[in-house]
């Protein structure tokens, strides 16, 4: 059963207010409550891998304790955030495969507000897959779905001749998925990697010859594949995505480079990757099954050209930061980052700092560090830039 309750918006288009929230149960029916400051529609879908039921919101504003809404009876994890300017969303991860027996909207006893009403109850595998399947509601199409086209294909999307030097900077996480968060103040990653992109963009753009864009403009979701599409809309020549991961070993600390490989240099990589990738699903979007295999040996090329330079580009920023921001051991590390597959734009993913460690954290919390950031960045795009020019990239 998937419930579709009248139309998109909250009565007046105005952003609703989600002001606490409520959880309790077992493992056989769970019911889920939120309080919201008036009436409102939504709707519900399922997806799988994991299983978990989504919620559909106007705009909305979270006012919430998260220790409300900790994993409890047949929900393991709760999540919710903007999407985009319009649409908010709740994602309720489950144990095991569930169902809504009840969703709907409800006016308080005391007139004040209203509450959203989650009934769930267990069921098996078979059922939860056709609630899957006979939904109305599809995953959109994965925006990168070019990357599995031929080499001749991929040609008519081939950025035109352009005297500008294109650097698409890309603010981690944003909306929902929140990302790390900050080891004595809570700051979310999202926050600081907003900010310390707008600091690069602005930098950037100061350069004869440069233009910088934002792939994320605010606080909105964007899949890893809306962000490699923006990047390649944008005709840009370089990606550059900026994180503040946070780590179990809280001593470690400082800026690492990361660059795509099917192979990672180290565990602390992996693990980082695998988390970063996780970031749609997160959002309550079903993960797209791994790539086909490209027999096209001229796209193979391409992808390793591209690689090529994406690696000339890391080791410009360590080059630029030695000395002047702190590094972590190796600190040009790779790894199979989702968000670093353009086979045609060379890209890089820096980690500023991790937001497990006090000190780190202090720094990406400084509007001066991050413009000194910004700086040695601008170097280090210029020195790749004339590298680039020079071999063709």
């Amino acid at each position: 059963m998937v419930f579709e309750i009248g139309p998109s918006r909250a009565q007046g288009g105005a952003e609703l207010v989600a002001s606490a929230a409520r959880m309790l149960g077992d493992r056989v029916k769970t019911r889920v409550v939120f309080e919201f400051d008036r009436e409102f529609s939504f709707s519900t879908h399922y997806v799988t891998q994991p299983d978990r039921i989504v919620i559909d919101l106007p705009a909305t504003r979270f006012s919430l304790d998260p220790a409300s809404l900790k994993g409890v009876g047949l929900f393991q994890d709760v999540r919710y955030g903007a999407m985009d300017a319009d649409t908010a969303r709740i994602v309720l991860t489950g144990i095991k495969p569930v169902r809504l027996s009840s969703a709907s909207v409800m006016k308080n006893e005391d007139g004040k507000g209203y509450r959203l009403v989650l009934e769930a109850e267990a069921t098996d595998e078979k059922v939860y897959r056709d609630l899957v399947a006979k939904q109305s509601w599809s995953r959109p199409e994965d925006e990168n779905q070019a990357e599995n086209a031929s080499f001749s294909e991929l040609l008519d999307t081939v950025k035109p001749s352009t005297e500008e030097f294109i650097i698409a900077v890309d603010a981690g996480h944003g909306g929902i998925d929140a990302g790390a968060t900050g080891a004595t103040t809570a700051t979310a990653e999202k926050e600081i990697t907003l900010a310390a992109a707008r600091e690069l963009v602005e930098r950037l753009n100061r350069e004869t010859g440069v233009r910088a864009f934002l792939t994320r403009q605010n606080d909105e979701f964007l899949s890893l594949s809306e962000r490699v599409h923006l990047a390649r809309k944008g005709q840009a020549n370089l990606f550059v995505s900026l994180h503040a991961d946070m780590l179990k070993q809280k001593d470690i600390r400082g800026a690492t480079v990361y660059t795509i490989s099917d192979k990672s240099s180290d565990r602390m990589a992996a693990d980082l990757a695998q988390r970063e990738n996780l970031s749609d699903e997160l959002a309550g979007l079903s993960l797209p099954d791994g790539p086909s295999d490209v027999a096209d040996i001229l796209l193979d090329l391409t992808r390793r050209e591209t690689q090529a330079f994406s690696i000339e580009m890391a080791r410009s920023v360590v080059s630029s930061f030695e000395g002047q921001v702190g590094l972590i051991n190796n600190p040009h590390r790779f790894a199979g980052f989702r968000v670093l597959q353009a086979h045609d734009i060379p890209s890089v993913l820096l980690e500023l700092g991790f937001l497990s460690n006090p000190e780190d954290e202090k720094l990406l919390l400084d509007a001066e560090w991050r413009k000194k950031v910004a700086d040695l960045l601008a170097v280090a795009i210029a020195r790749y830039r004339k590298t680039a020019v020079a071999g063709g990239g």
